[in-house]
């Protein structure tokens, strides 16, 4: 597998709107993200008088919309290098419709369900490609650009497992490979962090969800606040 190096770390940056954000919110199932991306929304408009696009992943686009449930919905296994490249072809559809157009609205708050950190998890690390293959694949504009801010909600796959039969929901490509493939997505999102402490914000999402709320706020606030991804100090857990 290729080395990840500083070189390939650094390639990657925020798009440059002055007074717009771009967000995303990771974590395995059962973390919480559509409500907190929710409650996100409901106070960038309310509180802060931004203008705010939720976006999810695979998706977003009619083509990805198309993708995603190609993907989502076989019972044919996919090879890791076609799921990281279809992922790729459906987020660079993405960027170049809606999320670059509408980032250059000012005043604007992009938040997107899922994003480049999933491609690296699922298909990296978890299914095996290799972090640095998938990160080679987005070394490329526009696919090098990535959020001013992810927020990680982590959970360990005994939690997720429990959330799901909770819910009960049907089980979608990824959500039926098991607690093994869900115990590799935490260890994967873990590196993410560890690779992008500056963006990636790892939050405990086990506990009360207004505490985790209040965290995401705090935080984005303090992006808001600032002219440049430089000057965000944010506040993780460990």
């Amino acid at each position: 597998m290729k080395e990840i190096t500083h070189e390939l770390i650094s390639s990657f940056r925020a798009p440059a709107f002055p007074g717009s954000f771009f967000l995303s919110f990771e974590g395995i199932e059962g973390a919480g993200k559509s409500t907190q991306i929710n409650r996100l929304k409901k106070y960038l408009e309310e509180e802060k008088n931004y203008r705010v696009l939720i976006l999810r992943e695979p998706g977003g686009t009619p083509f990805g919309e198309k993708l995603r449930q190609a993907i989502l919905e076989t019972k044919t296994e996919i090879s890791p290098l076609a799921e990281a490249h279809l992922f790729a072809a459906s987020r660079s559809q993405l960027l170049s419709e809606v999320i670059l157009p509408e980032l250059s609205v000012p005043n604007t708050v992009i938040i997107c369900d899922r994003y480049i950190d999933s491609s690296v998890v699922y298909q990296g690390h978890a299914r095996g490609l290799g972090v640095a293959e998938v990160l080679d694949i987005h070394n490329i504009f526009p696919l090098n650009l990535v959020p001013h801010l992810t927020f990680y909600l982590r959970i360990g796959a005994e939690m997720s497992e429990k959330r799901q039969k909770i819910r009960n929901s049907p089980k979608d490509y990824f959500e039926a490979k098991g607690i093994e493939f869900y115990k590799k997505l935490v260890v994967g999102y873990d590196l993410m962090h560890e690779l992008f402490p500056n963006r990636v914000l790892k939050l405990d999402a086990e506990g009360s969800m207004d505490e985790v709320t209040q965290l995401i706020l705090k935080n984005t606030e303090i992006l808001l606040a600032s002219a440049t991804l430089d000057d965000v100090s944010i506040n993780n857990d460990d």
